[in-house]
């Protein structure tokens, strides 16, 4: 947890993050969790996060989750619907879990959902197997309203759990 005088906070996304986002992408912990392509070259992982700083794309709008003067995740909400976006976060690299970062910076990107962008309704989807991740989506007030896809998580065959939140729930 942050100590008091430190507070999370969302920024934009600054090309000196790429570094920090990159250095994530040699964390095979992480990387398996988050789904990211492990074993891709440095270089790989900078061209990658510079594309997305310098040419974002409006149907994925991140913001860097920052703590004190570090870089300890960012936070999307995707989608087209001006009204409704999905929302996913992700802290790194993963020496940092288990902290309740998770949903500091989960609950930072429904507050910027609704009070900076005005949106209607924000769902997310988390693998039934990544307990953490529902524990997280549950304890924001989030409602499960359905089941998704199946996956596997970390070798184990699992589904994913639909969550959604309209402001003031």
């Amino acid at each position: 947890m942050p100590s008091r005088t430190e507070r999370v906070f969302l920024r934009p996304l600054e090309l000196a993050d790429v570094a920090t986002y990159a250095l994530w992408g040699r964390d095979r912990r992480f990387c398996e969790h988050a789904g990211w392509t492990m074993d891709l070259p440095a270089a790989e992982h900078e061209t990658h996060w510079r594309t997305l700083i310098e040419h974002p794309k409006s149907d994925l709008l991140r913001r860097a989750a920052v703590l004190g003067d570090d870089v300890i995740g960012y936070v999307d909400l995707a989608g087209a619907d001006p009204d409704r976006r999905e929302l996913g976060y992700v802290v790194g690299p993963s020496d940092r879990w288990g902290r309740g970062l998770g949903g500091i910076v989960a609950r930072l990107g429904l507050d910027w959902g609704f009070r900076e962008l005005g949106l209607e309704e924000i769902w997310a989807e988390a693998v039934n197997a990544n307990r953490a991740s529902v524990r997280i989506l549950a304890s924001l007030g989030m409602t499960e309203v359905g089941r998704g896809a199946d996956e596997e998580f970390l070798g184990v065959a699992s589904h994913y759990r639909r969550f959604s939140i309209r402001p003031g729930s």
